[in-house]
């Protein structure tokens, strides 16, 4: 009793309740359980959230398959691998999801494959060669992330069945604030215990901790109690791929979602490309990486309070002043390079990852907020697996950014990747409120 009081009074605190209805959202049957299911949703993310940033794509794995001499047109891949292939199934799951009254056990079955994926990666590097050990990676990143494609659908809908507009983007930065200050304490002690070596050994622990974590972390979703909802209007990927195309053409604010997100996808793949610029100029060792994982986690940190925040309010915002920080982030880190003096400072260079790393959240965050928000109930899921399912697509063929930076440079890379972030807040800008998407 005791501790379902304080958990009561916690989420009082943070949504500051008894200001709305917040049945209005959600069957009321399930209102007395919004703290609870509150708190479980907290929980996984505080484990899942740390899991991503101890075996961040975009930092641990591409300074890690860079220490293992992988080309960077390879490592460029690992951000869109990881991405397309969590967003390209979903269009043809989101109508099998539809069909079970309760959705959170696709949630924890593909949560439970992207950890076991990251568990092998494991004994993948220590018993292969170098580059086929790059491959491997890559393949289990890709199986793992098909896993993690169903639990992002099924995620969205138990968000929605569980969670009243107004609470969710508190929730999604309560998610990311407890796991970035997890993470943060992580890059501390690598920085002060691992020291500066170049062994792979510490790569391998903090891979197999996030795969740890991902499973421990699916133990608070199976509590989640999520009442059954519709299963009306269930398709086959066929169908479901008819009525997304009709959703399309249907709505003009919808399309331009899709194509803002689209634009936004240059700033969900640049932190690869910002770590390999820095390792390059710092020297890529052990103690280095504890640094910009502090980073990464400082970002995570700082940014989730104030885009959860936002995004309550107008997830447009949340979206248009992101991508205006990515592209800060790119000059900045071009001009730093024009000063030789603090050129290779790893603490100066820790700066730009923490304005990407913000700029990141705030572009992950202001999308699902919105569109969660802005899709109607019934078709929230193909709203979702439509345009993931787009954006899946570009990200595939944004990997191809690896072979700018092999044969013109990581500078002109990162400007490229600035130009098209100040585009993307135009493009945020101009976008119809949530309310009003479709």
């Amino acid at each position: 009793m005791q501790i379902a009081q304080t958990r009561d009074r916690l989420y009082e605190f943070i949504n500051g309740e008894g200001e709305q209805d917040v049945c209005d959202e959600i069957p009321e049957s399930a209102c007395s359980l919004i703290p609870k299911n509150f708190t479980l949703n907290a929980i996984n993310g505080l484990g899942t959230k740390l899991a991503d940033q101890l075996a961040s794509p975009g930092l641990v794995l591409a300074w890690f398959m860079d220490a293992l001499g992988i080309p960077v047109s390879m490592i460029g891949y690992l951000n869109p691998v990881r991405r397309a292939a969590a967003l390209l199934p979903q269009l043809f799951v989101s109508g099998q999801i539809r069909q079970m009254p309760v959705r959170k056990w696709f949630w924890v079955a593909g949560g439970a494959v992207f950890g076991l994926a990251l568990l092998l990666m494991v004994p993948a590097a220590v018993l292969l060669p170098a580059f086929a050990a790059g491959i491997g990676i890559m393949v289990l990143l890709a199986a793992g992330s098909i896993g993690r494609g169903f639990s992002s659908v099924a995620y969205k809908e138990v968000l929605a069945k569980t969670i009243p507009q107004g609470s969710r983007g508190r929730l999604l930065a309560v998610r990311a604030t407890a796991g970035g200050l997890l993470a943060l304490l992580a890059g501390i002690f690598i920085k002060t215990q691992v020291g500066a070596g170049k062994s792979i050994m510490p790569y391998l622990l903090l891979i197999a901790a996030a795969g740890g974590l991902w499973m421990i972390s699916l133990v608070p979703v199976v509590l989640v109690e999520e009442h059954p909802g519709a299963t009306a209007g269930a398709r086959d990927p066929f169908e479901e791929t008819r009525s997304g195309i009709k959703l399309f053409k249907q709505h003009a604010g919808y399309r331009s979602y899709i194509f803002t997100r689209g634009i936004l996808v240059s700033v969900e793949l640049s932190l690869p490309f910002y770590a390999l610029y820095v390792r390059q100029a710092t020297g890529g060792g052990t103690g280095e990486l504890g640094i910009f994982i502090i980073a990464a986690s400082l970002s995570q940190l700082l940014s989730s309070p104030f885009w959860g925040l936002l995004s309550d309010r107008t997830s447009r915002w949340t979206l248009m002043l992101s991508a205006l920080l990515a592209g800060l982030a790119g000059v900045f880190i071009l001009l730093v390079n024009r000063i030789p003096i603090i050129a290779d400072n790893p603490y100066v260079l820790a700066l730009p990852v923490i304005i990407i790393g913000f700029a990141i959240a705030g572009v992950r965050l202001g999308r699902n907020v919105y569109l969660v928000d802005a899709a109607p109930a019934d078709d929230r899921a193909l709203y979702v697996a439509l345009s993931n399912t787009i954006a899946g697509g570009l990200i595939l063929l944004g990997g191809g950014l690896g072979f700018i930076a092999d044969s013109f440079g990581i500078q002109i890379l990162i400007g490229v990747l600035a130009a098209l972030a100040f585009t993307g807040a135009i493009s945020s800008w101009l976008l119809p409120e949530a309310q009003q998407m479709t």
